[in-house]
């Protein structure tokens, strides 16, 4: 039997993790390459790495096992079984964009059915369905159709999405809405390549379940729910940000819609299938339709001989997938996927000052609000305040007490003077014929931590309640915001070369997220007490004005 030659992996295929439709990254071609040559090793056992006295060592089930494993073929009835038992828990958890394929639909109902399935997708991305569900209906009462959308804005559109978190999906469905309008006569494209080259924030995952279920081409689609299961289906042991591990996966992800007349049902069924029975911890696999052909499965059972056990030549063997540690074998099929090394995300820390401002002659109670760009972490959003990324002696107390007072330079046109020109008369400002009392700081006080985590930065806010007191009536005048455009290249510039200071080399201070270190002054506006819980703020800063009402209720 003549010998198949393996062929090299493409590297024009996209890795899955592509915007943010899943957290899975490529690997480098370093990184395979040293792989490769570890799992040739042609030992039945070693000894773990890095643990050459306690005695453990891992399974190597890489001998012996041909790559035509991690294949996937005769594949009918599996979707017979599979779209069998789809059929039944169709409409099990409630979901409004989950609805029957109309063949009789024309392009421009197709096309409202892609926008449905477009914004489901996108809201689901790192969100649970029981979570999206509120989410979704309120959208598509606000916006039923992409046209309503385009014609929305950022503030609008941020109100509505309040909490679920990642907001600059937010925004890319509001660029992508008006992008289509504006230019694809207000219909999504009906093929998956110009679907994720003309649409913003859509990678292969969401192009691949919106043309399939809205449209019924016949892509494949790889979400985590999906690659958990193709693993285990397979018995793939393997690095799973890898391309090598996602070009397997991509591959049985496309056998099982391969020439399907419903490829639509049967990316949602193994969708269902992986979030509801092969999950991560508990699978239910007596409930699953793919067990009968599910080498994991087939793995725990005591009769069938084991998958690795196969003889195949040596230019066949598999070079993915990685030893199963004996210690980590616990004859489950939780021991697939391979566990992925997660990178602890940097840390941060901000100062994050709740500005409030009271005149001697009301009892209102205003506070200050400052909008983040448009671009970026909580993009559009409001926040308080704010001067990122602090270190050294940036972050000292002393120091914080005189970030207000650098703030509101940036904010107000009549800004009150540093602590150390208190006494100073007060001024006019330019141009007044009449005097104008300018407003002191006359308390700062610490307020405590916050600690929020994003996917790949670790804030701690460090909290201050800064009290404003004035003898005007009238609200302290805010300075003109700047368009976002010209704010980001400022504060950028700032950043990169801070006044009074050379130029550095080596990495700047300022996040590499967050490259405004006072991106308030964008936008600012005074909000009564009343109303703070209300704007478009946050989750972190939520927890940050939650924090200062309890210090009020302490001082009170």
């Amino acid at each position: 039997m003549p010998k198949r030659r393996r062929a090299p992996p493409s590297e024009s295929d996209r890795d899955y993790a592509h915007n943010s439709d899943s957290s899975y990254d490529e690997t480098s071609r370093a990184e395979v390459t040293k792989k490769t040559r570890k799992t040739r090793q042609p030992t039945r056992t070693t000894r773990k790495e890095g643990h050459e006295n306690d005695g453990s060592t891992v399974v190597n089930n890489i001998s012996g096992h041909p790559v035509s494993v991690h294949v996937i073929s005769a594949v009918e009835p599996m979707r017979v079984a599979l779209l069998e038992w789809y059929d039944g828990v169709h409409d099990a958890r409630k979901m409004p964009w989950r609805k029957t394929l109309d063949p009789s639909f024309d392009v421009e109902e197709r096309a409202q059915r892609a926008y449905e399935v477009w914004i489901s997708e996108i809201m689901l991305q790192q969100t649970q369905v029981a979570t999206v569900i509120p989410y979704y209906n309120r959208w598509m009462a606000k916006f039923p159709t992409i046209m309503d959308l385009a014609a929305s804005d950022i503030e609008s559109v941020n109100s509505l999405w309040k909490g679920l978190g990642y907001y600059s999906r937010a925004a890319r469905l509001l660029s992508g809405a008006q992008k289509v309008v504006k230019e694809l006569h207000g219909r999504l494209p009906d093929n998956v390549k110009d679907m994720e080259t003309k649409i913003p924030g859509i990678g292969r995952y969401s192009a691949g379940a919106i043309c399939s279920i809205a449209y019924n081409q016949c892509v494949p689609v790889l979400d985590g729910n999906v690659h958990r299961l193709l693993s285990r289906f397979t018995a793939l042991h393997a690095q799973p940000k890898s391309k090598r591990t996602l070009d397997i996966l991509w591959a049985g992800a496309e056998s099982f819609i391969k020439q399907s007349k419903r490829p639509g049902d049967i990316n949602q069924a193994l969708i269902e299938l992986g979030s509801t029975v092969c999950t991560v911890r508990g699978p239910v696999c007596s409930d699953c339709p793919l067990r009968l052909w599910c080498k994991a499965y087939q793995r725990t059972q005591p009769t069938v001989s084991h998958p690795g056990a196969v003889e195949a030549d040596i230019e066949e063997l598999c070079l993915v997938c990685d030893p199963i540690p004996s210690d980590e074998d616990n004859g489950s099929v939780t021991i697939y996927p391979m566990k992925a090394e997660r990178k602890k995300p940097r840390e941060e820390l901000d100062s994050v000052n709740v500005i409030e401002w009271r005149s001697k002659n009301s009892p209102d109670r205003w506070f200050l609000l400052v909008r983040r760009p448009q671009g970026g972490l909580l993009a559009g959003l409001h926040e308080f305040p704010t001067v990122s990324n602090l270190s050294g002696a940036k972050a000292s107390a002393s120091n914080m007490a005189e970030v207000p007072y650098t703030l509101l330079q940036e904010l107000l046109m009549h800004p009150p003077h540093p602590s150390h020109n208190e006494k100073e008369p007060s001024k006019k400002p330019t141009n007044s014929k009449t005097s104008y009392r300018v407003p002191k700081i006359t308390q700062v006080m610490p307020a405590g931590d916050v600690v929020h985590v994003f996917s790949h930065i670790k804030k701690t806010y460090r909290v201050q309640w800064v009290l404003l007191e004035g003898e005007e009536d009238e609200l302290p005048p805010l300075r003109p915001a700047v368009s976002p455009d010209q704010g980001a290249r400022e504060n950028s510039n700032r950043a990169k070369n801070p006044k009074g200071n050379k130029k550095r080399s080596g990495r700047s201070e300022v996040s590499e997220v967050e490259v405004n270190p006072i991106p308030q002054t964008l936008s600012a506006q005074w909000v009564p007490l009343t109303q703070v819980e209300d704007a478009n703020i946050g989750t972190g800063v939520l927890k940050v004005w939650k924090l200062v009402e309890k210090l009020w209720t302490i001082t009170r």
